[in-house]
């Protein structure tokens, strides 16, 4: 009998897949529940994949609690990644939102949840995301303008009147700065402005709003901006991280306070807000004033308040009471009386003074009058024809004398006196001009001295006696010239005293009287 022919279909093999399909046929008619499928995904997944796997993409949404929980997205997926404490532990770093990772670890289906999640055990980093590095460069160029500056941050008010909100109705950052605002200051307004926090479109709105805000601050009495949302990923936050959103905020006249996200999350516009808070909560904590503080603050300061004027009141208390008991308001007549004793004995003091102090000037004065008119030619001739005409009296009588003793003998004697006399007298009277010539105002003329007359013709004495500008003739031995007075300087006055001529001896004129008779 001759052997048949290989039949594919007969093969131990294809007896096992043909049973299989035969009893998954007649299973596939049998309805399963939940859990059943959930089971065999789990088996599925852990059959069909190896163990341990490596897994590259992008870090988004990454929240730190015990365990750390992220999503490790590309261009076409997204999937849930769990790292737990243990393993946390032992990465070197810490992975932020948009960073590019490399995840070692297993596939794995979560039953109850029914969520397929990746169970990362190490973690490598890779390099920063497209978002990541996007948002590393727009920081920069904002940076070199001058946005992050401290110098541009403005203060902000210590009691707002009005606040807008710029967040999304729905979020719970709303409620948390309501309540907080509602429990700290009732007082101040809040406006909301709702906007789309996230997605395609949501960055041209937040611009968009705080500008409209801005326009508005002034007429509608708002004093602060506070832009907020609560936390999510990179990319939900990524509006916050636009030009457009970081512009208007910069350009706004109004403060903006910006809370977007967790603590650990830092957008573009938090960085170019005049305050950054962590939470809506603390943002609107800047914001809104503690009444009850202060309400304390403005009672403390009262009680300061009363305190520093209860202390100024005493002070001048007791300087009225000093000021009653001063002499002055207790008997001002007899301070009066004093005052007026002291000023009747300076009065006095005073005109004895000034009386003393005329009676030496009038000593001085008739003492160089009387220099004066010593010196005076008129008066040197008058004294010495007195003195001639004693000694012609002198001369007469003895004359007279001698004549009752011998006529003739007197006769030549007096020829011979008369002679010596008058020749005496002669000598003594050019003599005399010349002295009068040489002390005379021509005279010192010639010697090289000038004597300066104003226009009245009055000699000048003194630099007072001139004014600038003021024309005056000086005249000199020849003749004389005009001057105008340009300046004046004062010296110390010196007085000139001259020396009287010397008197002569009563001895000598008597010997020069008898020797008029040859004796």
């Amino acid at each position: 009998m001759g052997r048949l022919p290989f039949d594919p279909a007969k093969t131990a093999a294809a007896r096992k897949a043909a049973a299989r399909a035969a009893s998954e046929g007649a299973e596939s008619e049998v309805p399963l529940s939940v859990s059943q499928l959930a089971a065999k995904i789990a088996g599925a997944l852990h059959t069909s994949l190896p163990s341990r796997l490596r897994l590259v993409g992008q870090v988004s949404g990454l929240r730190e609690r015990t365990h750390w929980y992220f999503d490790l997205k590309d261009e076409a997926a997204v999937l849930s990644c769990v790292v737990f404490a243990s393993s946390a532990r032992k990465v070197r770093f810490r992975p932020e939102d948009g960073m590019q990772v490399e995840l070692t670890g297993r596939i794995d289906f979560y039953v109850p949840g029914g969520k397929v999640s990746f169970i990362a055990e190490s973690v490598e980093p890779l390099g920063a995301g497209p978002l990541e590095l996007a948002f590393r460069r727009l920081c920069e160029e904002l940076r070199a303008l001058g946005w992050f500056d401290d110098s541009r941050k403005r203060p902000l008010p210590l009691l707002p009147r009005r606040v807008a909100v710029v967040t999304s109705r729905s979020g719970a950052a709303l409620q948390d700065v309501l309540d907080t605002a509602r429990r700290r200051c009732p007082a101040v307004d809040v406006v909301l402005v709702d906007v789309r926090v996230q997605g395609a479109g949501a960055a041209p709105e937040i611009a968009r709003a705080v500008r409209e805000i801005g326009a508005v601050a002034e007429s509608q009495k708002i004093d602060v901006i506070l832009l907020t949302r609560g936390g999510g990923s990179m990319e939900d936050l990524w509006a916050f991280n636009e030009r457009i959103v970081a512009e208007a905020i910069d350009t706004s006249p109004v403060p903006v306070v910006a809370a977007i996200g967790h603590e650990t999350d830092t957008t573009i516009a938090e960085l170019v807000a005049d305050m950054r808070a962590s939470t809506p909560t603390q943002a609107a904590m800047r914001v809104f004033p503690d009444a009850s503080a202060l309400r304390r603050q403005i009672e403390s300061l009262g009680r300061r308040l009363y305190m520093l004027v209860d202390r100024e009141c005493r002070l001048l208390r007791e300087r009225l009471r000093a000021a009653e008991r001063h002499p002055l308001l207790a008997d001002p007549r007899a301070v009066l009386d004093r005052a007026a004793g002291a000023a009747g004995a300076h009065a006095r003091t005073l005109d004895r003074v000034v009386r003393s102090r005329l009676g030496e000037e009038h000593r001085r004065l008739a003492t160089v009058a009387a220099r004066l008119e010593r010196q005076r030619p008129i008066g040197v001739i008058e004294r010495r024809s007195v003195r001639l005409d004693a000694a012609a009296m002198r001369m007469a009588s003895a004359m007279s004398g001698r004549l009752r003793v011998d006529l003739n003998a007197p006769e030549r004697a007096l020829e011979r006196a008369m002679a010596s006399a008058l020749r005496n007298m002669a000598t003594r009277l050019e003599a005399t001009e010349r002295q009068l010539a040489a002390v005379g105002p021509q005279g010192v003329l010639r010697r090289g001295f000038s004597v300066t007359l104003n226009a009245r013709g009055e000699a000048i004495r003194s630099t007072l006696d001139v004014s600038p500008g003021e024309t005056l003739v000086t005249r000199v031995a020849d003749g004389e010239f005009g001057v105008v007075v340009e300046g004046r300087t004062r010296q110390n006055r010196m007085q000139e005293v001259r020396d009287e001529p010397p008197k002569e001896d009563a001895r000598q004129i008597r010997t020069k009287q008898m020797g008029l008779f040859g004796e």
